[in-house]
């Protein structure tokens, strides 16, 4: 009597997954863990209360974020009437620190009489208050240069929790700043990967082999970057109905509203800055604009540049009268240019 065949269970081949890479953010830890200012580790220098490197590189990470400080800079420089005592260039570099960092320091360079004839621009970004009074710049090359408390103008923004360093006004915007960076890379990451970060390719196919198997790995991981939208034609001879299926995991398209996300914190953004939208490069969504540009700049003007020139009025009170800074006279008003006056 002849025995019936019973069919081979070929063994399981085990399940193969591979991911791709993904963009990196230009920050990777939060700056914005405000503690205080406390002495540094060595006891000699008080600590920034936030990091002044990251505020620096937090410029290259939004559109809108990186221009405003520029943009009202020139603003300042426009209102700006430089001296013999405080040039054009020192006001140029100073008035970038204070938008950047809340504040900026200024080099007292002395006549042999101890009057101070000129001002000359320090980097924010490398100054530190000293512990013991004075400050410190600290050098590429580890080292510092000191400069004693008579030496160093300070110009800074008050902040509530310390009186040592100055801080940016923006600081309550850095969430909004983060989270537009992160819509932007996830849409990078979509595009730099291709269609397919969101699916299962799924195989249950018996008549394919090992080598199949390689042959799409191979072809899916090379439609990643450039070209990367191409389709792929695949046979399995003898193969079964929905031997493989695309299962969808998540539609990018559908379910990540890039554009809300980019317009809220855009709007979160620019209002950290205290930025009127007309001003900042944003495009009007409806047919009437965003009223007078001409008034709108006078305005914000002299609501907003306006009390910065009066912070570096604080100058004046160092510098010899002849060398003395003074500012443009303010439109539409009876008011005349005086040395010292807004």
């Amino acid at each position: 009597m002849a025995q019936p065949h019973v069919a081979q269970q070929q063994p399981r081949q085990p399940v193969r997954a591979f991911t791709f890479g993904a963009p990196e953010a230009v920050l990777t830890n939060n700056i914005a863990n405000y503690l205080g200012v406390f002495p540094s580790d060595d006891g000699t220098i008080y600590t920034p209360p936030a990091s002044r490197v990251g505020l620096a590189r937090l410029l290259q990470a939004n559109a809108h974020h990186g221009a405003i400080p520029p943009f009202k800079r020139n603003l300042l420089l426009r209102e700006f009437i430089p001296s013999r005592g405080f040039s054009l260039q020192a006001m140029n570099r100073s008035a970038m620190d204070f938008m950047v960092f809340g504040e900026t320091y200024l080099l007292r360079k002395s006549s042999v009489f101890g009057q101070v004839l000129e001002l000359e621009h320090l980097p924010a970004i490398n100054m530190r208050v000293k512990v013991d009074g004075g400050y410190v710049m600290l050098m590429p090359d580890g080292g510092r240069l000191e400069f004693d408390q008579d030496e160093v103008e300070h110009i800074f923004n008050y902040d509530v929790q310390q009186n040592i360093y100055g801080v940016p006004d923006y600081l309550g915007g850095l969430q909004a700043l983060l989270l537009n960076e992160a819509a932007t890379l996830f849409r990078r990451r979509y595009y730099n990967n291709g269609a397919h970060v969101g699916y299962i390719f799924y195989s249950n196919d018996p008549n394919m082999s090992e080598k199949d198997e390689e042959e799409l790995q191979a072809q899916i991981s090379g439609s990643k970057g450039v070209g990367n939208f191409r389709s792929m034609f695949v046979n399995i001879p003898g193969g079964a109905e929905k031997a493989i299926q695309i299962i969808p995991v998540g539609d990018f398209q559908s379910k990540d509203d890039l554009e809300k996300v980019k317009n809220i914190t855009r709007n979160d953004i620019i209002a950290a800055w205290r930025m009127n939208p007309a001003l900042a490069g944003i495009i009007p969504e409806n047919s009437g604009g965003f009223g007078d540009i001409e008034k709108i700049d006078r305005v914000y003007t002299n609501n907003e540049i306006r009390p910065i020139c009066q912070m570096f009025n604080q100058v004046n009170d160092t510098l010899r009268e002849d060398r003395r800074i003074s500012w443009k006279e303010p439109e539409n008003t009876d008011e005349t240019t005086t040395s010292g006056n807004v």
